[in-house]
This record gives C-alpha cells, structure tokens and sequence, in this order.
C-alpha cells in the first residue's frame, strides 16, 4: 500500500474535494451555516419543516426521503441527545426511504432495537478501545502514517487536505478490509461512482457497483478459504446471535454490507474531520503549539473539533408514536432532523459555544458530533487513533509546519450532510 498511499494519482483529487463531492450527487455547496442554524435554536428548539427548508436551502435530489411526511427539526441538545438514545421512539428506520443508504444492503445504521442490538454487538469488539489501538494502530495507522511523513519530508509545502488528510483514512479502512495497493484507489472510486445515479449515466453508475461487488466478493471468498488477520477475516469469523437464543455466521452478502458502509464511512467522514481539526489548530496556533509541548491534548482538540463542526451536522430519524416536544405536537410517521450542528454550540451546556477551545472543560454531557446512543459512531475509536497518530507525526517531523500566507483563504465547504475544508496549504519548513 506505501506505493497507491504516496502515489502522484490525480483520482486523489477527484475524490476528496468536498465541492466535487457534493455537486457529484447533484446537491449544492454552502459555506458556513452554523449561524443560520444558532438563530432558528434560539429561537425555539422545535420548528415544524425539514432543516433544509428551514435554512431556505435548495432541495437535494439524491436524498429522495417522502416527502409525503410531516416534517420537523430539532435544535438544542437536550432534545437531539434525547433523539438519538431513544431509538424506537426516533427510529433509524427513517435511512429505508434514502435509496442510497438502501443500496448498501442490510446494515446496522437503519436497524433498531434487538436486531440491531445483536448485529452491532456481533463487530462492535473490532472498532473500540483497546482493539482501535493494538490492532488497527500497530497493523495500519502507524505505517501508513509513516509512509506519508517521508513522503511530505520530500517537499517544501503541501496541500494538507489532499496529502495528508485524503490519503490516510482511505488507505487504512481499506487495508483493514484486505485491498491494498492499487485495489484500494480503484474500489473508492468505483464505490463513489455507484452512488451518483444524478450525475452519471445509469450505465456506468451499475458497472462500478458490480465492479465494488466483484471485489469485495473476491475478499470475502479468499478469506473462507484461508482467513487473515483482516476486518474480512473476522466478519467470516462471526457469529450472529439469533433471535430464538442460537447463533449462525454471516452469510456473504452480509459481510458484504458491512464493509461497504465501513469503507464509506471511515474513508469520508475521517478525511473532513482530520481536515477541520488540523486548519483550526494551525489558526490558532497557540493550540498547536500547546499540542506540542504536551501531546495528551491531541485528542482533547480533536473531541472539541467533533463538538465544533461536525462534518455531518444533521441526521433524520421517524418517529413512531405521537408526541410532544417543548410545546410542539409531533405526530407518529412524522420524519425529524436532528440538528447536531446547533445542538453542539447550545449555550446552556458550554459556555462560549462558539469558540473552538481545546482547554474547554468536559462536563458531563459530552458533545454530539460522533452521534450518541445505540447508533453511536462504530468507527469513532478507529478514526480518533488515525487523527492523534497523524497529528502526533506532524508535531515531531515538522517544527516550523505553518498555514501558507501566500495561499487563498481556505473555506469551510459542502453540502448540507458532509462538510470539510476546501484545501490546507502549509509550509513545511
């Protein structure tokens, strides 16, 4: 993988940019609309409508959800922590009329009480502490970060978001499912291909859906003959609980749902993340020199990137039973946005919202930006040990790392769900 990792491939480009990302899909790019959303919480932390509606923003085509619904939008925290507890009274269930999520197959991210119970408990051992650190950090972050260190020691500057932050998470996410080198820049983009029915014509968008299952099917097969110590490997390995109290492994197709969403999620959501919490340290600069004198405060700064702007500001759920919320009747059927955007800068929880502060004291509520409750993020362990490995890196190899004053203004971009940073120009001497 060091040589697809450090590779001068210009599908690197053409998959993480956030704007091309966005417009891929048919929706728009915005810039920052984290104001906007603090005015609607203020005031009232319930308003009939969608957020996108709310925001007087365009619809988008791909999401395609009923439109038939009524619809509302949570605002303060106290009410989105609420909505993604309790998940039969919010339910995931929502994610079946996105046909892109149904697409991926029967996953965890639309499942709810016991089954899902059963499926997440089932891979859940693979993604936390201490699994994220003496497996996935000892058999993938480390050498791919290093990989990419050598590669930056070879230049004067660089675009941070492409050479860095683009190129990590993709690399591990699919080492970790068994295709590397080449395979793995090949399967990211014919796995983006097969879900930009907007953009591209039918046919191309069902060759690179046959392709991404030709492949992984190919790994699911190598591993039932001779198993690795892979992500692929252990899902062969697996037994699913069953209902009646006995237990059966996955069946291929199963398998093959969880690692598309796997490779989906951790290559995307990492990369903007990463992005978001390296430009704010390097604006801040006191933060990154204080992450320097004392490395323990990477991962405060990364929680508080999280909590800052979440790269996924906004998740649906359906309710399912009528209900009241802050003065506002909701009825069953009813689709809900949870505004996680507003509810993480809700001042009645932290004091100065709005700061990125990476000495913030952590109360007890803890932000919402990987999501909270039974759908918390699978992966967030994973992700956190790919961001602290990669920016304890930078810290030692590179003293006098800095933003590019001669550089544009990077912006914070994308689409209403997935927002990251246009670029993160840097001297590296």
């Amino acid at each position: 993988m060091a040589n697809a990792i450090t590779a001068e491939d210009e599908r690197y480009s053409e998959l993480f940019d956030v704007v091309k990302e966005t417009t891929a899909t048919g929706g728009d790019v915005f810039g920052d609309l984290t104001p906007r959303m603090n005015a609607l919480r203020e005031a009232h932390p319930v308003h009939a409508g969608s957020l996108r509606e709310l925001l007087e923003l365009p619809p988008a085509p791909h999401h395609m959800y009923d439109n038939e619904r009524p619809h509302f939008t949570l605002f303060n925290y106290a009410l989105c922590n609420r909505a993604l507890r309790e998940n039969l009274l919010f339910s995931s269930e929502v994610y079946e009329e996105s046909p892109g999520v149904r697409q991926l197959g029967k996953v965890i991210l639309k499942m709810v009480g016991d089954e899902h119970l059963r499926y997440r408990k089932m891979v859940q051992p693979m993604f936390i502490r201490p699994k994220a650190i003496n497996w996935w950090r000892k058999n993938w972050i480390e050498s791919a970060v290093e990989a990419l260190m050598l590669r930056l020691e070879t230049l004067q500057s660089a675009d941070l978001n492409l050479d860095l932050c683009a190129r990590l998470p993709v690399s591990i996410v699919t080492q970790g499912m068994g295709l590397a080198g080449e395979d793995a820049l090949t399967f990211r983009t014919h796995l983006q291909k097969s879900m930009m029915a907007r953009s591209l014509p039918m046919e191309e968008v069902m060759q690179s859906a046959m392709q991404v299952q030709s492949m992984l099917m190919d790994v699911i097969a190598a591993r039932r003959a001779q198993p690795q110590d892979d992500v692929v490997s252990a899902l062969v390995a697996c037994e699913l609980e069953l209902a009646d109290g006995g237990k059966r492994p996955l069946e291929d197709d199963e398998i093959f749902a969880y690692c598309r969403l796997i490779i989906l999620a951790g290559g995307g959501t990492t990369w903007r993340q990463l992005g978001i919490t390296l430009y704010q340290l390097l604006s801040n600069y006191h933060f990154w020199e204080a992450c320097r004198e004392d490395r323990s405060l990477i991962e405060p700064a990364i929680e508080e990137s999280a909590r800052w702007m979440p790269t996924d500001p906004t998740f649906p759920r359906l309710v399912t039973e009528d209900i009241e919320l802050e003065g506002v009747q909701i009825p069953a059927g009813a689709r809900i946005d949870m505004c996680l955007g507003a509810a993480n800068r809700d001042p009645d929880i932290w004091d100065n919202p709005d700061e990125y502060d990476i000495f913030r004291p952590r109360g007890k509520q803890p932000h919402l930006g990987f999501g909270m409750g039974p759908h918390r993020c699978l992966g967030m362990e994973v992700a956190k040990q790919e961001m602290v490995v990669a920016i304890d890196a930078l810290l030692e190899r590179f003293p006098n790392l800095a933003l590019d004053p001669e550089a544009p203004q990077p912006q914070l971009l994308g689409g209403l769900e997935q927002r990251g940073m246009s670029a993160i120009p840097v001297t590296l001497r």
